[in-house]
């Protein structure tokens, strides 16, 4: 589990709270419901009808993975590649069945499976670069939902206020209600502001790095297989794969490999 996500929104929280009770603000006075509803309620809704109910569905789910989501390095792929590559060196291709049942990687199983199987190297990295493409494609969907969301909620937010402010002119006979209903009109700015910034554009932005992290990976795989297929040489493999890993992944990625 890597928890950016969900230490960022709520300590983002937080420090905002905190800095409304410095300057002598009641934290209560940002809680108003009417607002809150009015920017989450409706943000939602019209981000959902810039889509199609699958893309929303698929979205809400993949709040999890946003706030727990784990990240998989990409070096962790390359001893498992040298591992099976020396193997299937030693003892032919159709060795590295049993070896795959203790691999946890299940694209990295399917594409030395499919290569098992005799299937032809370009199929096999057809078949592989297809699923990288289908993983990129949900994760933008994903993301691209709360981008949109991120980009909706400050307007509706000022819908909000503009509202709150038509209630303002409608009670100008009582003066003693106006400083109230001013502020509660500004809540909904406030929430559609901070909302955007500290909840909806992080976890759109999370999903994105997720997504590119994961394509990265299963890149990486599928260049691993192509060469376990090609009986290429161990020591190559692992120079190879490790040649396109990012530059802070290389050295602990070297010294497993060896």
């Amino acid at each position: 589990m890597d928890p950016a996500t969900l230490i960022g929104v709520i300590f983002g929280l937080i420090i905002i709270v905190a800095a409304n009770v410095m300057e002598g603000g009641n934290p209560m006075s940002l809680l108003l419901l009417p607002p809150m509803l009015l920017v989450f309620g409706t943000t939602l809704m019209v981000t959902m009808a810039g889509g199609t109910i699958p893309d929303a569905k698929n979205a809400l789910a993949s709040l999890k993975t946003a706030f727990t989501g784990k990240v998989r390095p990409a070096g962790e792929v390359v001893p498992m590649v040298v591992a099976l590559a020396e193997k299937a060196r030693r003892e032919g291709l159709l060795a590295l069945e049993d070896e795959l049942k203790k691999v946890d990687d299940p694209f990295l199983v399917k594409g030395v499976t499919l290569a098992i199987d005799g299937t032809d190297p370009d199929e096999v990295r057809e078949i592989l670069e297809a699923e990288v493409h289908a993983t990129k494609a949900h994760g933008k969907h994903s993301a691209k939902f709360f981008a949109d969301a991120g980009a909706y909620a400050p307007t509706i937010g000022i819908v909000g206020t503009v509202m709150g402010l038509v209630h303002v002119l409608e009670n100008l006979a009582q003066p003693e209600e106006l400083g109230h209903l001013i502020a509660a009109a500004f809540i909904a700015t406030l929430w559609g502001v901070m909302s955007a910034n500290v909840i909806w554009l992080p976890i759109g932005s999370r999903l994105k790095r997720l997504t590119e992290l994961e394509a990265a990976r299963m890149e990486l795989i599928i260049e691993g297989v192509a060469a376990i297929q090609a009986g290429s040489n161990p020591r190559v493999i692992a120079q190879k794969l490790t040649s396109l890993l990012p530059a802070g992944e290389q050295p602990a990625a070297s010294a497993k490999a060896a």
